[in-house]
């Protein structure tokens, strides 16, 4: 009987560290006293883009420039919790986690601004340029500078979000 020999190739993933079935990303937003708000994440960004995606997610869901967003992936230590950075699961799983973060901190937000302009917050909206506005009266509105600070130090609140994202098993 003649020997076959031949050529094989097996590849396989082996998820280490704390891996108990799911894949969770968190993330941690919150307003600075100069108005600017920083995203905490424990997923660094390798080349990707990660950090300006994260950014451009929460700029639009909070309804405020770009560059008023600052991204923190320093310390896995004292960041949220996330599976890491690999495959290509940054944009999806750590920014839905970030939306969330930020939807949750928008409320805040509109309540501490609701609360200056003595308005209900659900008449408020953001324009995108750093104002919070009353809607139908563009005339009445705060900067995200001046809501921070009177957020923070008259009102006792600070503006924040956490969203926790894991993906539905199928």
């Amino acid at each position: 009987m003649a020997k076959l020999r031949g050529r094989g190739f097996a590849a396989v993933n082996y998820p280490t560290g704390m891996n108990l079935g799911g894949d969770p990303s968190q993330a941690l937003i919150h307003a600075t006293t100069t108005g600017s708000f920083v995203i905490t994440l424990s997923s660094v960004d390798l080349g990707q883009g990660l950090k300006t995606v994260v950014a451009q997610c929460a700029a639009e869901t909070l309804g405020l420039p770009l560059e008023m967003i600052l991204v923190d992936t320093a310390d896995t230590d004292t960041g949220p919790h996330c599976m890491g950075t690999f495959a290509s699961r940054g944009t999806h799983r750590v920014g839905n986690a970030v939306i969330m973060a930020a939807r949750e901190a928008r409320e805040v937000m509109l309540q501490a601004a609701a609360e200056e302009l003595e308005v209900d917050p659900a008449d408020l909206e953001t324009d995108g340029t750093g104002f919070i506005r009353l809607k139908g009266a563009p005339e009445k509105k705060i900067h995200i500078v001046d809501l921070a600070l009177a957020a923070h130090f008259k009102q006792g609140k600070t503006i924040s979000g956490r969203g926790i994202f894991l993906k539905q098993k199928s």
